[in-house]
Parts: structure tokens; sequence; C-alpha cells
């Protein structure tokens, strides 16, 4: 699904992928965000599910990844009103944000920023701080190719680096080592992992403190830490929200 946003530089590119069903804006709507060297093909077979059991799907490349043209936004609070544009573009009123890594943060700022347009908050793969090692940060500006082997790495367990894991033809280590490099690859304008690319920026954005504040009828799921935590003025979260770890 090709849409156009409306942005402070004038009208700006969007593809979203909706699960092979035709969008429908007046279902419940599902907001998929993929982290940094990613793309929408991460969400297939979750966006699928859920566009083939009564939700519409908006399953996102972001400004830089892929599909979408543009160069990479430079700030967390920048996607996130990317995000809420893309609402906007799409017509849809309210949705739940699901978010991996980066996508994350940016879900939880675009609920932070327009707390009445979220009705759920899934985080995967999150932590606060989500702290990043000097060690990969320099890799990734000196030896970008090496830091996906290191994200890679550290990603997945030792089984799930085995090809044929889950099931014959499959290889999880090897496929997002792949899509990392091509999404590294199209964007011809730099370095994806560092400033003023997103990977940084989302750091800095964390280590910074986010001030976003969730209403307390938005549920949350947070999945990748058991330190996650809904109080105090860092996470900006107010009492009454719904947690599922």
């Amino acid at each position: 699904m090709d849409l156009m946003l409306e942005r402070p530089e004038g009208l700006r590119h969007a593809y979203a992928y909706t699960g092979g069903k035709a969008f429908d804006p007046h279902l419940p709507v599902v907001v998929f965000l993929h982290g940094a060297l990613f793309d929408h093909s991460v969400w297939t077979l979750l966006a699928r599910w859920f566009a083939h059991h009564g939700h519409s799907v908006l399953a996102p490349d972001l400004p830089g990844h892929a599909r979408s043209r543009g160069k990479a936004l430079t700030s967390v609070e920048a996607l996130a009103d990317w995000v809420l544009g893309l609402l906007d573009a799409a017509g849809v009123q309210r949705a739940a944000l699901v978010g991996h890594s980066m996508g994350s943060l940016i879900s939880l700022e675009a609920a932070g920023r327009s707390p009445q347009r979220v009705s759920h908050l899934a985080m995967l793969g999150t932590a606060f701080p989500m702290a990043v090692s000097s060690a990969l940060l320099d890799t990734a500006r000196d030896a970008p190719l090496r830091a996906i082997d290191m994200v890679n790495a550290y990603s997945h367990s030792t089984m799930a680096g085995k090809p044929a894991y889950p099931g014959p033809g499959t290889w999880l280590h090897g496929a997002a080592r792949a899509l990392m490099r091509r999404v590294q690859a199209s964007q011809r304008d730099g370095n994806l992992f560092l400033p003023p690319r997103a990977q940084r920026a989302a750091v800095a954005a964390v280590d910074a403190g986010l001030d976003a504040t969730v209403a307390p009828n938005v549920d949350l799921f947070v999945s990748g830490t058991s330190e996650f935590s809904i109080h105090g003025s860092r996470t900006g979260f107010n009492g009454g929200v719904k947690v599922f770890f």
C-alpha cells in the first residue's frame, strides 16, 4: 500500500504492507513497526494473521528503509510524528502499535504524543534504557557489515543460529543478516547505524529520558526485559496502565 504523508518538507512517500488484504480503516487497526536495518517483511506472518482475523494492518517501511522513499529520520521523536502522519494518511483514528527494538521506542513516543490515538502498545525486544555498547557503535562506524554480524550473533540463541531452524529451508540468523545487508545497501545517503541515522538517535533519545505520558486506558505488553518500570519520571508513565510481561 502506497501512501503520501504530509511532512514539514512536503509530501513524502511511504510504503506499508497490509497482510494480503485490502486496507479498511473502519476495522480495528494494528500497526507493526520494525527495528533499525529491518523492513516490513519481519512482520509478514503476524501481519497476515491479523489481516485475516478481523483487523486491518499497516506494517510500514520506516523512512530510509527499503520501499519508503527519502532519507532516514534523525530521532525517535521525528519517527513518532511520522507514524502519526501515517495514520492520518491512511484515515485511521485509533490503532494498536506493535514495535520491535527501535520500533518499540517509536511506539512509546507516538503513544505519549497522541495517547487518544493509541489503543494498545506491544513492545518487543525492548529495554529501558536501550543501551548500545561502544564496541558495537565503533564497529558500525568503521565496518558496518561486521557490525551486522555482531547484531545477529547477539540477537539469536545458539539453536536459532543453526540452518534448518525452526524448520527445513529456514535460517533465522542468515535471513536476518541478508535483510540487514540489503537495507543498509539501499540507503545511499549514509550509514543507517550512525548519527544522524535512526539507530544512534534512538539510543540518545532514551538516554536523555522520554517525557511521554501514556493514557491510563492504554494496554501495554512488554517483551524483552524484566526490568522495565512504568513508574518514575524517566518513563513518564502514569499509574493505571496495564502491563503484560
